[in-house]
């Protein structure tokens, strides 16, 4: 595949997972759905590092750092995703995610002391005035039963555990742990913390035999957790991740097309404006790292 085959499918399929989440809600606990997609995508690379002779085993102070990043990445982060796409529609959820360079960076400076520029905290402050355009049409129809602010909530709080693990899988990349394993072990790990809290909370672990509900899970499980990464991988080896870093920029874009399309999202003058802004905003990030 060219740069660009890889660089849109990517996009297609990262900006499409949003709605392929709407897909696992309903008769099934979100929980539940977190569980079995991340452990069907690890037993398939588990299956693929075998077959390419990949080790697999590691000491006990990694698996720590493995299991962490699978707790934050793999498990707490998508529950809360799976919950606010169950109130507010995919493509607001994917708009907050457009914060998270600005809380990666963040968290590289507190844990690693790694200096922040002034034209990233330029480009994060316009990323986050963005998403508050975006979402700013919706907070204007509360009522009192709305369900906008939990669903703003539970996607702050995904985003902020997301960025947490991103530290942490940059933290066991300098420990010498191969991005295939890594992800092999933490979404291993992220099911088996999820399948513990289900079991934990009494929440069901019940299953839905339904078409659109086994494909959508296989769909996210082996496009969505596999290929897209796959993908991704690829071309930040060929161009480098300042360059690789623009698909953050439009997979936002793409996941609120689609929810035009398919969920009824109204585009308003706001929506321009948040979105140009957190453009905007992502771009003055990656240039600055670039320079």
């Amino acid at each position: 595949m060219t740069n660009i085959q890889l660089f849109f499918a990517c996009v297609a399929i990262w900006g499409s997972t949003w709605l392929a989440i709407t897909f696992q809600l309903g008769s099934v606990a979100p929980e539940a759905s977190v569980f079995y997609r991340f452990l069907l995508a690890s037993l398939i690379l588990f299956v693929y590092c075998r077959a390419r002779g990949l080790k697999l085993a590691y000491n006990a102070r990694q698996h720590v750092w493995l299991a962490a990043q699978g707790l934050t990445m793999f498990s707490a982060s998508y529950v809360l995703v799976y919950h606010a796409e169950a109130l507010v529609v995919s493509g607001l959820v994917a708009v907050g995610y457009s914060a998270s360079p600005l809380l990666n960076m963040l968290g590289v400076r507190i844990f690693y002391g790694t200096p922040m520029r002034l034209g990233i905290v330029t480009g994060a402050l316009l990323g986050l005035a963005g998403i508050t355009l975006v979402f700013w049409p919706e907070f204007g129809t509360l009522s009192a039963d709305s369900k906008v602010v939990l669903g703003a909530l539970f996607t702050a709080l995904s985003v902020l555990i997301a960025a947490t693990g991103s530290v942490l899988a940059s933290r066991n990349m300098q420990l010498e742990l191969p991005v295939w394993q890594s992800l092999s072990w933490g979404m291993l790990y992220g099911s088996g913390f999820t399948l513990l809290y289900i079991l934990a909370s009494g929440t069901p672990l019940g299953f839905e035999s339904s078409p659109r509900y086994v494909l959508s899970l296989l769909y996210l499980a082996v496009a969505g957790s596999i290929l897209a990464f796959a993908c991704y991988y690829i071309l930040l080896g060929r161009i480098g991740p300042a360059r690789a870093g623009y698909i953050g920029v439009m997979v936002p874009i793409m996941a609120l097309a689609v929810s035009a399309l398919f969920e009824g999202f109204a585009w308003h003058a706001e929506t321009w404006a948040g979105v140009a802004l957190s453009v905007v905003g992502n771009m003055v990030i990656l240039r600055t790292g670039k320079s």
